[in-house]
């Protein structure tokens, strides 16, 4: 049977957020039913190139073109975003797995993550040059939200090619099995 987590409605006259909700583990098993693509998003800081693994990115509009990537606290690609007002989104292919990972990989330096990585410089920050597509962003909003910051940027240069996506399902990677079927994949390190 379903494991069911419930939080107790709000009392009237007080806030939603003011409420415990449901168990963290509860969330992540729910979270973890999300596909999505993967994604890098990179960003320049002092020190050179920065950048994470992605999965939480959506567009946000078309008119003007507008995209939501949700970046955790404290990252250094955060901070880098913050400072300079511009990143960039690279999706990643399904043969780009093991650059998934280690953008993933908190143990990894800057330098271990961009090794081998073709890039280019739009904008001043670095896109890869075989990503299924990029876009650079200039920074429109950021708001915190938990342990995550909403970042709103607007579409200021965009590249896209051909290629089938890296998908991110039920905490691991996976692929496309035809025109739209996923396949299971082998899970990223944690």
């Amino acid at each position: 049977m379903a494991d069911l987590a419930l939080a107790q409605p709000p009392r009237p006259g007080r806030q939603l957020q003011d409420e415990p909700g449901p168990d963290t583990a509860h969330c992540l098993r729910l979270y973890a039913k999300l596909a999505s693509g993967v994604t890098a998003v990179t960003a320049q800081d002092a020190g050179g190139p920065t950048g994470m693994t992605v999965s939480s990115l959506t567009s946000l509009s078309a008119r003007p073109p507008l995209l939501l990537a949700c970046l955790r606290e404290g990252s250094h690609t955060l901070r880098a975003v913050r400072a300079r007002g511009v990143f960039a989104v690279n999706l990643l292919r399904e043969e780009q797995r093991p650059r998934a990972a280690r953008f993933a990989d908190p143990a990894a330096s800057s330098a271990e993550r961009f090794r081998e990585v073709p890039i280019r410089w739009v904008l001043g920050v670095p896109v890869f040059g075989d990503a299924l597509g990029w876009s650079v962003c200039l920074v429109e909003d950021i708001r915190r939200y938990g342990d995550h910051c909403a970042v709103v940027g607007q579409v200021a240069a965009v590249r896209v090619a051909s290629g089938r996506p890296l998908l991110w399902h039920e905490r691991g990677f996976g692929t496309l099995s035809g025109p739209g079927g996923p396949t299971a994949g082998e899970g990223a390190p944690r």
